[in-house]
């Protein structure tokens, strides 16, 4: 069994943070550097599928469950927009709470107000999906990448195509702003969901027979990646002990474990170096146990945004003792 962990953000801010099983397979494993890569672009290549951009809002959609046919689809995921004196920053959802039923009750007002002209699919509460009535070549990075940026929400879709989505885009922005929802989440305190963020437009792609058995993941993009590609979808286990256990004995199995991705966009520093302890204790300990009862064959740890850091170890290399452990920061 071959055992592989994708990790965006390991090895940012992690200046006094120490993860002792993972050093030891980082530091006794053989290691390669490539080109940074942001996930989708990382798991576009692994799939084969590098040579166009990523169809977010249809893999949202299989990796839901639901068919996205032969239409072209994108995510439009909630987000609010802060004015800062003359320019507007995003804030994404992944910096604020909203429940299932606030979603629900906007995607079904934005949908009734452009009455089929404008077709929105909330999958959960933080990820839309739009259908196109005619495919629309634009693709901008998640929102979660925006965080803290000067937005132009429409920059990356020219021509009349750029100018009739801005209008809508306008247009969505003040039924948002004026819906009882977020007149409700303002009185509260909270940030109101004021605009749709556009990106990850295409039809579902033809994606070849991949590398793996099973990918598990909370990310809907390598899970609908995985169905297409004739892997097996998993939901992402909480620990390394239940992933293994749920895995058959045989063949590549990978987990993506992204849950650095936001502090790390979002500025939480404290809260990045918990979540690498619990990484620690949850994962990379025991991988590395099973590694050396000879459960695994080989453990395999990639970091795309770190020039496309990949370490792999098998049983054997444990016995380099003379290759010692070395803080996370001194792979950054």
């Amino acid at each position: 069994m071959h055992c592989e962990l994708i990790v965006p953000g390991l090895f940012a801010e992690a200046a006094d943070t120490r993860a002792p099983a993972l050093e030891l397979l980082l530091a006794r494993g053989r290691g390669t550097n490539g080109e940074s890569h942001s996930v989708e672009s990382w798991l576009q290549e692994a799939f084969g599928l590098e040579d166009a951009p990523i169809a977010a809002g249809a893999l949202t959609l299989v990796a839901n469950g639901t068919d996205p046919g032969g239409a072209c689809w994108a995510r439009a995921d909630p987000v609010h927009l802060r004015l800062l004196r003359d320019r507007l920053i995003v804030v994404p959802g992944a910096a604020f709470e909203l429940t299932a039923a606030e979603a629900h009750a906007l995607v079904d007002a934005l949908n009734g107000h452009f009455a089929g002209a404008l077709h929105l699919q909330a999958t959960d509460a933080y990820r839309w999906c739009l259908r196109l009535e005619d495919p629309l070549a634009f693709h901008s990075v998640p929102p979660i990448e925006a965080a803290g940026r000067d937005v132009d929400l429409t920059a990356r879709i020219g021509g009349e195509a750029g100018k009739r989505w801005k209008q809508v885009l306008t247009e969505a922005q003040m039924l948002l702003h004026a819906h009882p929802v977020n007149q409700a989440r303002e009185e509260h305190g909270l940030p109101a969901v004021n605009s749709l963020w556009l990106w990850g437009a295409g039809s579902a792609p033809a994606v070849p027979a991949g590398r793996w058995r099973t990918v598990a993941a909370t990310d809907p993009l390598p899970l609908g990646l995985a169905r297409l590609g004739g892997a097996r979808a998993l939901a992402l286990p909480p620990d390394g002990a239940a992933w293994l256990g749920a895995l058959p004995a045989e063949g590549r199995h990978l987990a993506v474990l992204d849950e650095l991705r936001a502090p790390l966009a979002l500025g939480h520093t404290a809260e990045l170096h918990d979540l690498i302890g619990v990484l620690e204790t949850r994962w990379f300990a025991p991988l590395l146990a099973a590694l050396r009862a000879g459960r695994v064959g080989m453990v395999s740890v990639h970091v795309p945004d770190n020039v496309g850091a990949s370490f792999e170890v098998v049983r054997g290399d444990l016995r380099r003792f003379w290759r010692r452990r070395k803080a996370l920061a001194s792979y950054a």
